[in-house]
């Protein structure tokens, strides 16, 4: 059985993390993590069933002392995000992020700690499989169409622009396209940003509207032809199998790995 505590329980996709936890027969909740709600317990939010008697803690190292948890699920901010990850690791908790916001040297940092504890730590821009599969297939279009451009989609309260996953996109397109800028060599934006991101050459878009989930399409354009790989999540459900999985892999790694796409 493994034992797991959650950070941002509150959240909607905390909300969702404890239920799919709690319903998992190869996984225990044993804690929530929490900025505020000290001494109390999940039920006591008023977010969760009455027998959801799982206590809340403020501080991780109290939690740790006290439930000592396998497993950290966060799904919190990226303000908080890596000194969650970090400490984490420090006490020995295997950390699955879900949270986006870290910097190339906060990662080389936690890749570098996750290796002195031999602790696996997982940082997922996105859980949900069918996104991960269109990350892999754009990787490949990559590889023959090497103009593209990205549209990542959003609900308008996400807090990172662009998201995690529009960037590991761009990240494993340049992996594999020869690095040049895109468009008309004397091309220039009458209202600053219009072009969007500009990472190696592509360009990365946000939209961040109600209504929204998370949504993205990568476009390559060739002579006469344009290929778009599209994914979208309806739901917040869509990434729990994704997340249960994750739990369950950190468990077997010594080291840190960044996107589902290195385990799928």
């Amino acid at each position: 059985m493994i034992k797991v505590a959650i950070a941002g329980a509150r959240g909607k996709m905390g909300q969702e993390a404890v239920h799919t936890v709690i319903k998992n027969d190869k996984m225990m909740l044993v804690a929530a993590l929490d900025y505020k709600n000290a001494n109390t317990t999940l039920a006591d939010t008023g977010l969760f069933p009455t027998d959801y008697t799982v206590p809340v803690y403020t501080d991780l190292a109290e939690l740790n002392e006290a439930t000592a948890p396998d497993v950290l699920i966060d799904l919190t901010s990226p303000e908080v995000v890596y000194t969650h990850t970090k400490q984490a690791l420090t006490l020995g908790i295997r950390p699955v992020v879900g949270t986006t916001g870290f910097t190339d040297e906060q990662l080389a940092e936690l890749t570098t700690l996750a290796q002195q504890q031999k602790r696996g730590c997982i940082i997922a821009p996105n859980f949900a499989v069918g996104a991960i599969l269109m990350m892999k297939f754009a990787k490949e279009a990559a590889r023959f169409f090497p103009d593209v451009e990205i549209i990542e989609m959003h609900h308008d309260q996400k807090l990172d622009a662009p998201s995690g996953t529009g960037l590991k996109t761009a990240q494993m397109i340049q992996e594999v396209r020869t690095a040049k800028e895109q468009g008309h060599p004397n091309e220039k934006e009458t209202y600053a940003g219009a072009r969007g991101a500009n990472f190696d050459g592509m360009h990365i878009h946000s939209v961040r509207l109600p209504g929204l989930v998370a949504h993205q399409q990568v476009l390559f354009g060739g002579d006469g032809q344009l290929l778009t790989i599209r994914h979208d999540s309806f739901n917040r459900g869509s990434f729990m199998s994704g997340v249960a999985y994750c739990v369950e892999e950190v468990m077997t790694q010594q080291t840190l790995i960044y996107g589902l796409e290195n385990l799928i």
